[in-house]
């Protein structure tokens, strides 16, 4: 089963509306806060390559943020997550 990972810190309006998106389509997903984590954000940046909030890894590979995290749901996707959960 694959592994999605949400990597968000505070305040972050991006962040409370992506965790409500993968909540609403019933995909199970482990939040990592990074606000007061100077040194997780610069491993988030070293993984990612972005330094923005919230980034959405899946099975170690970064899909981006709530933007991407959208199109990946219209084209489908989290719905297969939601499957296997």
């Amino acid at each position: 089963m694959s592994q999605i990972t949400v990597y968000t810190t505070e305040p972050c309006g991006y962040c409370r509306v992506a965790k409500a998106l993968l909540a609403k389509r019933g995909v199970p997903y482990e939040e990592i806060n990074l606000a007061k984590d100077p040194e997780g954000r610069a491993e988030l940046v070293r993984l990612t390559g972005m330094m923005t909030f919230p980034q959405v890894v899946i099975d170690g590979e970064s899909i981006g943020g709530y933007q991407e995290l959208v199109a990946f749901d219209k084209a489908g996707k989290l719905s297969e997550f939601a499957a296997a959960a």
